[in-house]
């Protein structure tokens, strides 16, 4: 049996990557650094091996599969290349993969992962299916009729898949450091339209994504009555978000979502649209009311009176999105943000527009910004955001008592980094306080 041996096996989507093989019944390993992360536990409990980088993990009959972060001269990648060993990077091997499938396509600036969940969530209720979430999480199954997969446009991986289907959430300017404007990334998911084989669902109420030229079918949603698929008379109660939905203008269903903010009503249309489209009843897309979320995408838990909601928000609207689920969830709270800003680049690109963000909340506290080793701080630092917010204060791992004042609120931590540490930090004092 042939050996598929995984570079960077932690990442996100690698070790999604990795799930699924197994589950298809394929021998899997892989390698990577001794930090443990997020994504490991699924691997123990896959019983999937992690060995720590070396020229010996590249066997001459292994089919090498390396993360899209690691460099042509890494140890093992230049170890494989040397050998002529079959070699694939990461969004290469699932461009091949998943055209054994009806592959759906889950793109976007924002909202990719919680829709690729949701979506996932509705159709392995009811048939087999294979997915790959961009938390980490990857399902296989040999009977699998549909392959659900997010497909990210940084440094247009993208174009690398042929998808039946493709969701389209929004497109919006983001990765500063790869794109040069929201011109360059219009043109990339261009060209993502024009590799879709069969339909592409897409919000009508994004300017952008109107703007699209495509072959093949498009069906827009959203909260306009020029969509095809449009959500009217949206209600919040304690147990989520519920919503009319209407097909051309004619009354379709009522749904559920555990969810809230319009963000997610969006997220939502998007795997109606795509069920409707595909013949699958409306009492079967109703299994929304079970979905419990994705891994870091408004992950709660409640300590005390506090609620503590981990977020990958890492954008300024994303963060505004954040914001809004939390004051529509939690009305009576006061809401404090704790942001740790992800790359240079992209604090720089976008130091207003956080700031009016951030703005949304009650309080701010800011960590230090997590920085890529390919960057150039540029004399950029942490105090250029904080004098932008006004009712802000910079947090060390150091200083996490300065959190607990704020008993009875929402914390939010948000970021694309190692926020988690914080978190975990203050999480532990207050459990040392409670003993």
């Amino acid at each position: 049996m042939t050996t598929y041996h995984f570079i960077g096996i932690k990442g996100t989507g690698m070790s999604a990557l990795a799930q699924i093989l197994k589950d298809s019944g394929e021998k899997v390993q892989g390698s990577d650094i001794d930090k443990r992360f997020f994504t490991q536990e699924a691997l123990e409990e896959k019983n999937i091996p992690i060995y720590p980088f070396s020229k010996g993990n590249i066997k001459d009959d292994y089919i090498i599969i390396a993360g899209n972060a690691f460099p042509e001269d890494h140890m093992e990648i230049k170890e494989a290349k040397e050998r002529g060993v079959t070699f694939y990077r990461y969004h290469e091997f699932l461009g091949e993969w998943l055209k054994q499938y009806t592959s759906i396509a889950v793109t976007g600036a924002h909202g990719k992962t919680s829709t690729s969940g949701l979506l996932a969530h509705v159709l392995k209720e009811s048939m087999p299916i294979s997915y790959l979430i961009g938390d980490g999480t990857g399902k296989g199954h040999e009977d699998s009729k549909y392959f659900v997969f997010e497909a990210c446009e940084y440094r247009r991986h993208f174009l690398q898949y042929e998808p039946d289907y493709a969701i389209m959430t929004n497109i919006d300017y983001d990765h500063p450091d790869y794109f040069t404007s929201i011109e360059d990334v219009f043109d990339a998911f261009q060209a993502m339209a024009n590799k879709v084989k069969k339909g592409i669902i897409a919000c009508g109420d994004d300017e952008q994504l109107q703007q699209l030229q495509t072959k093949v079918p498009i069906v827009y949603y959203g909260f306009s009555a020029s969509n095809d698929f449009q959500a009217q008379n949206v209600k919040e109660s304690k147990e989520g978000t519920t919503f009319d939905v209407f097909v051309r203008n004619t009354y379709y269903d009522t749904f559920t979502i555990p969810l809230f903010g319009n963000h997610h009503v969006l997220n939502a249309l998007a795997v109606i649209a795509i069920c409707h489209y595909e013949g699958i009843p409306s009492e079967d897309i109703k299994y929304f009311h079970t979905f419990k979320g994705v891994k870091r995408r408004f992950t709660e838990k409640l300590i005390g009176e506090q609620v503590v909601i981990d977020d990958y928000a890492h954008h300024p609207k994303e963060i505004t999105a954040t914001i809004e689920s939390v004051r529509k969830k939690y009305p009576e709270k006061d809401v404090v943000a704790i942001f740790q800003p992800h790359t240079f680049t992209r604090t720089r690109a976008f130091l207003k527009e956080f700031a009016e963000s951030l703005n949304l909340a009650d309080k701010v506290f800011l960590c230090d910004i997590f920085g890529s080793a390919r960057e150039n701080s540029g004399n950029l630092t942490i105090q250029d955001l904080q004098e932008l917010v006004p009712n802000s204060e910079i947090l060390e791992l150091s200083t996490i008592d300065t959190l607990k004042p704020y008993s009875d609120s929402v914390f939010i931590f948000m970021g694309a980094g190692d926020i988690q540490k914080f978190q975990q930090s203050y999480e532990q004092s207050k459990e040392y306080e409670t003993i």
